[in-house]
């Protein structure tokens, strides 16, 4: 059954009740991984030195750290800034396995202004778990998360 993202989207600014973007990246981790079904991991990575990512808060299984921007699906997402979309992640070549469990992935990059702030990535372990609905709805709650936090 699909997510009903409009509806998520709703609960989800409710839930961002601050400005501080710790508290609201945790509390969105901990919110996509109870309401999307058939997720194993779901995080942040940030953009805290230049051409490379960051651990932040996640929910699932301990996490690759550091990405650079030239290896693995998160960092295409940062290099380009574009929305990363992967049916199958073993078929990727510079896909970087942090939990062989996980088979697709979908990365948005989040950008504050014209500045990168990080990414919001998100694992499956079933192979094409997500399609175009799930990547505009995932997105949608980025923009969420974006709009209720003080990112800078």
């Amino acid at each position: 059954m699909m997510p009903d993202y409009a509806l998520l989207a709703r609960q989800l600014a409710a839930l961002l009740d601050t400005r501080d973007w710790l508290t609201n990246s945790a509390q969105t981790c901990a919110f996509l991984m109870q309401e999307i079904p058939h997720l194993n991991w779901v995080g942040f990575y940030l953009q805290r030195e230049p051409e490379v990512l960051a651990l932040g808060p996640f929910q699932g299984k301990p996490a690759c750290h550091p990405i650079p921007f030239d290896r693995g699906v998160c960092g295409a997402a940062a290099r380009t800034r574009e929305t990363q979309r992967v049916d199958d992640v073993h078929a990727v070549a510079e896909h970087i396995a942090c939990d062989a469990a996980s088979n697709a992935e979908l990365v948005v990059p989040i950008v504050a202004g014209d500045r990168l702030w990080g990414v919001l990535d998100l694992d499956s372990p079933l192979k094409g778990r997500f399609g175009d609905a799930d990547r505009a709805g995932i997105e949608a709650l980025a923009a969420v998360f974006v709009a209720h936090s003080e990112l800078t």
